[in-house]
């Protein structure tokens, strides 16, 4: 076996003559995950803040996004498929954005719900109303749970953006993919790693953005 060809585990050459194609895959796997969990959040929000007030709702609209989460990855894209198309940009968005629902509503609910009755009692003696305390006072001290799972969601996008690629959408799957085509292991170790290191700084971007966001909460632990 050669200490640096086609055959050794990093064959460096294939790396360096082909930057440019691993740059712009891990650029639309930055993108989807992206719009992925942005989407989420928008959705996850006002979902969470609709039925928190309501134990019910909240435990029918937890149940179907835990429902949505258990199906597995390939299965959500293949029941897509009819629907939205098999290789279009919108079955992989749909697909992504259902498995970050679960994390970040039950975030949303976990912060806004453990929230100090005497933080409650003291903004509504302030004469504030129930959108604005939500606003100025709730959602800013719900803050670190959110963050969580705004963690969670994006690691776990990450991960799951690598099956976009058997779809036509991109991403450092497509190098998996290849590689295991052609059994060759360069492109697999190359996109396998890239997806590791991008979870592991994007997860540590997100971890300093929460600190940042919320200094009086700093040592902390925030349950997930």
């Amino acid at each position: 076996m050669a200490a640096n060809g086609p055959n050794s585990l990093i064959w460096w050459h294939w790396v360096g003559t082909h930057g440019g194609e691993i740059a712009s895959d891990l650029g639309q796997h930055v993108t989807l995950t992206m719009e992925a969990v942005l989407i989420g959040l928008v959705l996850s929000a006002p979902a969470a803040i609709a039925v928190r007030s309501r134990p019910r709702l909240a435990a029918v609209l937890l149940g179907f996004t835990g429902l949505l989460y258990t199906i597995p990855s390939l299965a959500l894209f293949s029941l897509l498929g009819p629907l939205t198309g098999y290789t279009t940009r919108t079955t992989t968005e749909v697909a992504l954005v259902s498995y970050t629902l679960l994390i970040l509503i039950r975030n949303f609910l976990v912060g806004l719900d453990g929230l100090s009755p005497d933080v409650i009692d003291a903004a509504n003696g302030m004469g504030f109303s129930s959108l604005r305390r939500l606003v100025r006072v709730e959602v800013p001290l719900a803050v670190p749970a959110i963050v969580a799972g705004v963690r969670i969601a994006t690691v776990t996008t990450i991960g799951l953006v690598t099956i976009a690629a058997l779809f036509g959408q991109g991403g450092l799957g497509i190098l998996i993919l290849t590689g295991l085509q052609q059994n060759f292991h360069t492109p697999v170790l190359v996109g396998a790693i890239l997806s590791v290191a991008l979870a592991v700084v994007a997860d540590g971007v997100l971890l300093l953005a929460g600190r940042l966001l919320t200094p009086w909460s700093r040592g902390r632990v925030v349950a997930r």
